[in-house]
């Protein structure tokens, strides 16, 4: 706290100096600048150039190796034989029929057939 006023006055020595520094001026610099003259005549034509070389062909390039041949598969494992069935369950016994009715009584008459004796042979 008793050096905050020196402190203070030092700060504001240094910003106010920061000010004060003369100003740099830029002197523009003449440039000559360079101006063509009036165009010359036309030259003359060119000749014609001479025609290019033409390459040589590439040399075939030489055939790849044949690839190997794979080897044959071996034959599959024959399947297993299925599992058999197992014999279903035997059905439940039926119910028992009921009982008819009682015949009703016949007529008194009795026929009574007799068969015919064989014919005598002559």
């Amino acid at each position: 706290m008793n050096r905050s006023i020196q402190l203070a006055a030092v700060v504001a020595v240094l910003s106010l100096g920061a000010c004060e520094r003369p100003a740099v001026l830029a002197v523009p610099v003449a440039t000559q600048v360079a101006v063509p003259g009036p165009a010359g005549p036309q030259g003359a034509t060119g000749t014609q150039g001479a025609e290019g070389f033409t390459g040589t062909t590439g040399a075939q390039g030489t055939q790849g190796a044949q690839g190997y041949k794979g080897d044959t598969g071996r034959q599959g494992f024959e399947g297993d034989k299925g599992v058999s069935g197992e014999t279903g369950a035997t059905g439940a016994a039926g119910e028992t029929g009921r009982t008819g009715k009682t015949g009703q009584p016949g007529d008194s008459t009795t026929v009574i057939v007799v068969q015919p004796s064989a014919a005598p042979a002559y």
